[in-house]
């Protein structure tokens, strides 16, 4: 049995109804950690040897958060940036993240189609990821296809197809924990899966 730990970067939470059922749908599956760092880190100051501790006992980190500014919430910035050490995540001795699996689960105020090379934002989200795909690279993480929920407050106004969004990422949470997922072979399923 393998561990995951959800490492969840909102800083309105309670306001959004995407992330809100995503993360209760993520807690219902076991083996499935739950860290909400703006909960955990209300005045924004990390403590850096605590989260590597904690980053250390799992063999999937998931990131959880809204899409902002084509990137993450200013807290998960910070986390990357003091956490992810030279020497601790990369490095000549910097092993301390090798193999363990990167998830991206993010939401997105734009619809799928904006999301393109004609679209509005000019790029997929798999190009915009691109940072954190290196990110992941540079520490030797396996980078798995992000889950993107489109268009959340269209989303959040159509209960069905929420509910079917917080299914597929339960189906892949157990398939981490269970260790059935192989990555290679399972990157074009889990495409699919999410619809891109």
């Amino acid at each position: 049995m393998k561990s995951v730990l959800v490492i969840v970067v909102h800083p309105n939470l309670h306001q959004s109804t995407i992330n809100r059922a995503l993360l209760n749908g993520a807690g219902q599956v076991k083996g499935v950690k739950i860290h909400d760092l703006y909960n955990v880190y209300p005045d924004g100051v990390i403590d850096i040897e605590a989260e590597q501790k904690l980053i250390e006992q799992f063999d999937t980190l998931v990131f959880q958060h809204p899409f902002y500014w084509y990137s993450a919430p200013a807290l998960l910035k910070e986390w990357f940036d003091l956490v992810l050490q030279y020497d601790y995540a990369y490095g000549p001795n910097g092993h301390a993240l090798a193999n363990k699996n990167w998830l991206s689960v993010i939401s997105t105020g734009g619809s799928k189609q904006a999301y393109c090379a004609q679209g509005h934002n000019r790029f997929s989200i798999r190009e915009l990821l691109t940072p954190f795909d290196q990110t992941a690279h540079l520490c030797q993480m396996k980078f798995l296809p992000p889950m993107v929920c489109y268009g959340a407050r269209a989303l959040a106004k159509t209960p069905a197809q929420l509910t079917q969004q917080v299914g597929h990422y339960q189906q892949t949470l157990t398939e981490l924990v269970s260790d059935t997922l192989n990555i290679e072979d399972d990157w074009q399923t889990l495409n699919q899966r999410w619809g891109d």
